[in-house]
């Protein structure tokens, strides 16, 4: 392993990492970059070697995370350095593109509660119960903030109910949004990987072209049972059933981008327009509902017209 290796990705790995502290706005989605280099090196010099890697970048984030005050970027980093080694050997095995997303999500996932669970335990509490405190945390600075300010009492009490009440649901849903995070992270990192490997001259998986990717079709009938029993349960069943609503909906959302990708293939759009289409889809939420329902009745109308007439 030459020196400039070493540099390129704990240098690389350990930039992204904090980014994701210390530039605002667009920090964390730089941050959720971190497994690239990872990935990239461990597909150049082999697995012992990327292992290598990530140890020495462990100790480079542990060092700076001292320094900075930040211990948990410690952790973030040695799970998205995992990550990147993981990623690198299911390319080598030659997964499907969905295969490799779903497995990439189950180990971010385990390696996830297990730094989540460790974070509980040096705070001597659940890891429910840190999450809850955290939010209650910023709900409590918010509600300061607004009182600095002037803010009436009736309005300060309407807005600790409203505070209250999206701590409750987002304790209720935590799961299903951390699998969604888990996979844009996942899906990130493999669709960047490929023009990064096409720079370093390494080989990437022969996977589907992205704009012909489409949701599994057994898939609609998760949605139509979720949504059933959103509408006729209570309790917790009804929130299992909102969990698993939320999870299918951004499958399909993936199912509505690989639709955009494929008609700006098709016409040949430049990358800067490209980049300002995707940037328009996350900021906007209701773009996210369009392309969630595009996949959807993408099994019926095929608006690319890449199925088999049998199949639609």
């Amino acid at each position: 392993m030459e020196m400039r290796d070493v540099l390129g990705c704990v240098g690389s790995a350990t930039f992204l990492l904090l980014a994701s502290s210390w530039i605002p706005i667009a920090g964390p989605i730089i941050g959720l970059l971190t497994p690239l280099p990872f990935l990239y090196y461990s597909t150049k010099l082999g697995f012992s070697e990327g292992a290598k890697l990530v140890g020495m970048a462990v100790l480079a984030f542990g060092l700076l995370s001292i320094m900075a005050g930040r211990p948990h970027n410690l952790l973030l980093g040695t799970e998205l350095g995992l990550l990147g080694l993981a990623l690198s050997q299911l390319f080598r095995r030659g997964f499907s593109l969905g295969q490799t997303i779903v497995l990439g999500m189950l180990i971010m996932l385990f390696l996830g509660f297990v730094v989540l669970f460790f974070i509980a335990l040096s705070r001597q509490m659940g890891p429910l119960e840190m999450i809850l405190q955290y939010l209650q945390s910023h709900l409590k600075a918010a509600l300061k903030a607004y009182e600095d300010m002037g803010m009436p009492p009736e309005k300060m009490a309407e807005f600790q109910a409203y505070g209250n009440r999206f701590v409750y649901t987002i304790s209720k849903i935590y799961l299903s949004l951390m699998v969604v995070g888990v996979g844009f992270a996942v899906w990130l990192n493999v669709i960047l990987a490929r023009p990064l490997f096409r720079i370093g001259d390494l080989p990437y998986p022969h996977f589907v072209n992205l704009g012909r990717w489409q949701a599994p079709d057994g898939l609609v009938w998760g949605l139509i049972g979720s949504g059933f029993l959103i509408l006729l349960t209570s309790g917790d069943i009804r929130w299992i059933a909102i969990n698993a609503m939320i999870i299918i909906m951004a499958a399909y959302v993936f199912h509505g981008m690989s639709i955009v990708a494929f008609f700006l293939n098709k016409y040949h759009v430049s990358t800067w327009i490209r980049a300002g289409i995707y940037f328009l889809i996350f900021i906007q939420q209701v773009l996210l509902v369009v392309l969630a329902l595009a996949g959807v009745f993408d099994q019926w109308i095929d608006f690319r017209k890449i199925r088999p007439k049998s199949a639609i």
